[in-house]
C-alpha cells in the first residue's frame, strides 16, 4: 500500500473517532458471489469447500495456523486458461476482521499493493485482507500474464466485498516512534507468537483463544527491539499471566518486572488490569519504561 502501511490507517482511523461500519453486519451473500468465473482470460473449472475440520485436506500443515485465528470456512476457486499456468483463489471467511488482518499479518513480507485494506505480493502470490476475510490469488507458475491475471483478481475480489473493518483496536497502543511500520503482528497463541518471536517453549503468558495479542517490531539506535501487548478476558487472568512471566522469564531481577539480560539489553513488564504488556530487547532501561509508559497512557481510550 503506498505511503501508508496498514497499521498506520488504523491509528488514523481511532485517533479520529471514525471506527467504520461492523463488517458481520455488511457481507451477507456467500463468499462465492466475490469470485469471478473468468479473469483475463483464465476459466473457473473447479470449486471446493473447506471447514476448519477439513481445511487440513487442503492445507496438510498450516492449517493449525488459520484455526488459531478462528476462521469459519474457506472458498477455493480453481482456473485454467490453455498454455497458462493455473490460478487459484482462496477466500477465507475470518469470522471477524479482527482476525482477518491478523490473518494478513501472519506473513508481511513482499511488494505492497493497494488493494482491499492492505495487500503484498510475492513470487506469484497475493495475499491481502478487507472485512472480514482474508484473500489469497496464486499461480502455479509467476509469468508476466498470471501476475496481471493475479492483480485483476485481486481487485476485483476486493471491489466485490462490501464494507470495511476497522482492525484491531489493541494496535493502536503501540507507540509509533521508531516502530517498524508494515510489520506488526495480531494474533491470540502462544505458537504464533515463538513463530515470530521465540519467547519460551512453555506457554509462560497464558496465550491461548480468548487473548488478543499484539507484536510489535521497534528500530533505533539499539538495534532492533520487540513489545508485546495482551489482552486477557479479565484482570485475574491477566495477573496470573504477569505473575507466570515474571516467575519464569525473569526469576533473578534486583527489582520485580524489568531485568539486564546477557546480551546486555532489557526486558520490561508491566499489568494494567486486563492488559499485560511486555518490552524484549530495549537497549537500555529507560526505553524500556518509556516504551511501557507511552502504552499505559493509551489505555484509557482504547474502548472509547
Amino acid at each position: 500500500m503506498p505511503k501508508a502501511s496498514i497499521v498506520s490507517i488504523i491509528w488514523i482511523l481511532y485517533a479520529g473517532g471514525a471506527l467504520m461500519a461492523q463488517c458481520g453486519d455488511l457481507v451477507k451473500e456467500a463468499p462465492s458471489s466475490y469470485v469471478p468465473k473468468e479473469i483475463s482470460g483464465w476459466k473457473a473449472v473447479e470449486d471446493r469447500n473447506y471447514d476448519p475440520e477439513t481445511i487440513f485436506n487442503y492445507i496438510d500443515g498450516a492449517g493449525e495456523v488459520y484455526r488459531s485465528y478462528n476462521f469459519k470456512g474457506l472458498f477455493a476457486r480453481r482456473f485454467e486458461a490453455a498454455g497458462r499456468p493455473a490460478l487459484v483463489v482462496d477466500l477465507f471467511d475470518m469470522g471477524s476482521g479482527n482476525d482477518a488482518f491478523g490473518m494478513f499479518t501472519h506473513d508481511l513480507e513482499g511488494e505492497r499493493a493497494d488493494i482491499g485494506q492492505g495487500a503484498v505480493y510475492k513470487g506469484g502470490l497475493l495475499s491481502f485482507w478487507k472485512s472480514r476475510f482474508f484473500v489469497s490469488v496464486y499461480a502455479e507458475e509467476e509469468t508476466g500474464d498470471s501476475r496481471r491475471a493475479i492483480f485483476d483478481a485481486g481487485r476485483r475480489i476486493a471491489e466485490a466485498i462490501p464494507g470495511e473493518a476497522a482492525g484491531p483496536a489493541l494496535v493502536s497502543l503501540a507507540p509509533r516512534a521508531d516502530l517498524e511500520e508494515g510489520h506488526v503482528r495480531y494474533f491470540h497463541t502462544h505458537f504464533v507468537l515463538n513463530y515470530h518471536f521465540f519467547v519460551s517453549t512453555e506457554n509462560i503468558l497464558r496465550l491461548d483463544a480468548r487473548t488478543e495479542a499484539v507484536l510489535a517490531p521497534y528500530g533505533g539506535r539499539g538495534g532492533r527491539s520487540y513489545l508485546l501487548i495482551v489482552r486477557y478476558p479479565d484482570g485475574s487472568l491477566a495477573r496470573e499471566a504477569w505473575e507466570s512471566f515474571i516467575s519464569a522469564y525473569m526469576p533473578d531481577s534486583r527489582e520485580p518486572g524489568i531485568v539486564k539480560t546477557e546480551d546486555r539489553k532489557w526486558t520490561a513488564v508491566r499489568r494494567w488490569n486486563e492488559i499485560v504488556a511486555v518490552v524484549f530487547g530495549a537497549p537500555d532501561r529507560a526505553e524500556a519504561g518509556g516504551r511501557l509508559d507511552a502504552v499505559g497512557a493509551g489505555i484509557g481510550s482504547l474502548d472509547g
